[in-house]
């Protein structure tokens, strides 16, 4: 059976975001880590999870084409780039390189961008991104340790990333009127020679309205937002069919490596309420010391009473002094072998129930568990579905870093 789309992810939560949109509106959904070997039967919408958005150019575009490449011989009529909800990136790329890239590969002579996600917070108006009340450039992504977000003009940002595509903008008035001016404007823009066209969108009805005026289209480049729309589109609804998983059983465990304020306020929160947590020190794992056997040390005695925490996660200033001394890359790098470690070692002493917060500690993470797929079950919170990984026995949440509530940890658990 064909897919009715085929999803591509530039990290491992938004891929998880991303499905959890479209199985609340009633599609099958796997997830699998990279590009599969062999068909994935019985679903309507397969996301292949890459760990692309901090790659170099290259890399992100050549994986990107490969996924498009399966996606479209397993009969996928449309393209779906997932980009992160705040536009992650830096001025070379990877957006607007992957994005051209995709355009080429799928012929497509336009294709509408937009990552906005009201739900959580994220709307785009005059083709500036706001995170809640402020500007992206004033929110707490100015400071990302490796994707600082300066400038919340998306047709800017997108086009310095571009050699090729023209970046224009269907602004929130021509939303507003409805999917017909929607076409209208993409046909306006085609004549321009825009091949990229940033969409407006601050609220879910402007969202079901993107989807149903880009239904025809090749290539969609969207946060999860944008997935609301779809599966009615296929004349799919809501239903617990979709999101249904086998029972949980087995130790429960947390392994946090964001340092967004999203999840500095969530570690907080679980050892404020007396969660047993235990603190990874980039800079002693520099210095040689086995920082992750120590972790597990202290973890494995402790699995099956209650959910226990490992973490990375800092407050800015820390994050910017260790990275004095380290360099962002060799620092994340550290903090990523070490926490993948951890999570594999306590998955392997009985852990079955396990958080992982942040998208490269996720991506890392899956890695370092050899996972391949994942069924995606219902949702903790926007964005943050469990999953569930048969070949390890695992029932796992994906959580980016700017994502879910101060009481996410516990109340993770409480929903599975």
């Amino acid at each position: 059976m064909s897919l009715l789309l085929g999803c591509i992810a530039d990290d491992f939560t938004g891929a998880t975001d991303l499905a959890n949109n479209l199985v609340r509106g009633g599609m099958r959904v796997v997830q699998t880590i990279g590009v599969p070997r062999a068909p994935v039967p019985d679903v309507d919408a397969v996301v292949v999870a890459l760990k692309s958005r901090t790659a170099p150019v290259a890399a992100a575009v050549a994986e990107s084409l490969a996924a498009a490449r399966w996606l479209r011989a397993q009969g996928a009529p449309q393209i779906y780039f997932k980009v992160c909800s705040t536009f992650d990136s830096t001025p070379q790329g990877n957006i607007g390189p992957v994005a051209e890239a995709l355009l080429d590969e799928t012929g497509a002579d336009l294709a509408l961008v937009t990552p906005a996600f009201p739900e959580a917070g994220r709307t785009v108006f005059k083709g500036h991104l706001f995170v809640g009340d402020v500007l992206l450039s004033d929110s707490p992504m100015r400071q990302h340790p490796l994707t600082p977000m300066t400038d919340a003009n998306l047709v800017r940002v997108l086009q310095a990333q571009c050699r090729r595509a023209q970046v224009g903008l269907i602004d929130q008035r021509t939303v507003a009127r409805g999917a017909g001016a929607v076409r209208e404007r993409f046909a306006a823009l085609r004549a321009e020679g825009r091949t990229l066209a940033i969409a407006d969108a601050v609220s879910d009805a402007d969202l079901l309205v993107l989807a149903q005026a880009a239904q025809s289209l090749e290539l969609v480049v969207a946060g999860s937002g944008l997935a609301i729309g779809m599966p009615a589109l296929h004349g799919l609804a809501p239903g617990s069919a979709a999101s249904s998983l086998p029972p949980a059983s087995g130790a429960r465990a947390i392994v946090s490596g964001s340092c967004s304020a999203a999840t500095n306020a969530q570690v907080a929160a679980f050892i404020a309420a007396g969660g047993p947590a235990y603190a990874v020190d980039a800079l002693r794992v520099a210095a040689g010391q086995d920082v992750a056997a120590a972790a597990l040390a202290w973890a494995l005695p402790q699995l099956g009473a209650r959910p226990l925490l490992v973490y990375a996660t800092a407050a800015p200033d820390t994050v910017r002094a260790v990275q004095a001394q380290l360099g962002s890359e060799r620092a994340g790098a550290l903090v990523e072998q070490t926490l993948s470690s951890v999570a594999a070692g306590l998955v392997a002493a009985g852990v079955r129930q396990l958080v992982v917060a942040g998208g490269e500690t996720s991506g890392a993470c899956v890695q370092a568990l050899g996972i391949t797929q994942l069924r995606i079950g219902p949702q903790i919170d926007p964005g943050v579905p469990w999953c569930h990984a048969a070949e390890r026995g695992l029932h796992l949440a994906l959580k980016s870093g700017n994502f879910g509530g101060v009481d996410f940890f516990s109340r993770a658990f409480e929903r599975l």
